[in-house]
């Protein structure tokens, strides 16, 4: 039976991500110029601080110097948390975005911004900013309804609400 490169990658890196404490989001190679990119991005709940980036990205290179996975010819090894720009689409990743203004496209309803008030197991409660002065209203979005959703970064936040945060990336990239 044949597996893809991109399996082989998973198989051999998640259980090293699994290990630091974190979880591998996506594995992926691209060609940049004559060489080739793999770009692994991992996440956590609580998020991905650069020492445990570094720590990961050290992990990954030795593992990957170790194995024949990736070929003979060269590689850039790049490890990187998700930023803001990427879908939501587990509810792990509605789970983490809780108090952050979302856009969503949804089902039946067309497109919705709205702040994640809360996840539990089949959607989430959601409140939908006021306009004009109008008060916010409750709202809920089940995860079958859901198409596309992003967080939409806020630059003016009132005081008191939580930040949006993009993902840090590790800028020590190491070549093979």
């Amino acid at each position: 039976m044949s597996t893809t490169q991109s399996e082989r990658l998973r198989a051999l890196l998640e259980p090293l991500v699994v290990k630091a404490g974190l979880e591998l989001e996506e594995v992926k190679v691209s060609a940049a110029g004559s060489r080739r990119q793999l770009l692994v991005v991992v996440d956590s709940d609580e998020g991905v601080d650069l020492d445990a980036m570094a720590e990961v990205s050290r992990e990954l290179s030795q593992a990957l110097d170790a194995s024949d996975v990736m070929g003979e010819a060269q590689y850039q090894l790049e490890v990187s948390s998700p930023g803001t720009d990427r879908p939501l689409t587990e509810p792990r990743h509605f789970r983490r975005n809780t108090g952050r203004l979302v856009k969503f496209r949804l089902k039946e309803r067309g497109e919705l911004i709205a702040r994640i008030i809360a996840v539990d197991d089949t959607g989430l409660d959601l409140e939908v900013p006021g306009v004009k002065g109008r008060r916010p209203k409750p709202d809920r979005a089940q995860f079958e309804a859901i198409e596309r959703a992003r967080v939409e970064i806020e630059f003016s936040r009132k005081q008191g609400e939580p930040e949006t945060g993009g993902g840090a990336v590790d800028e020590s990239t190491e070549e093979a």
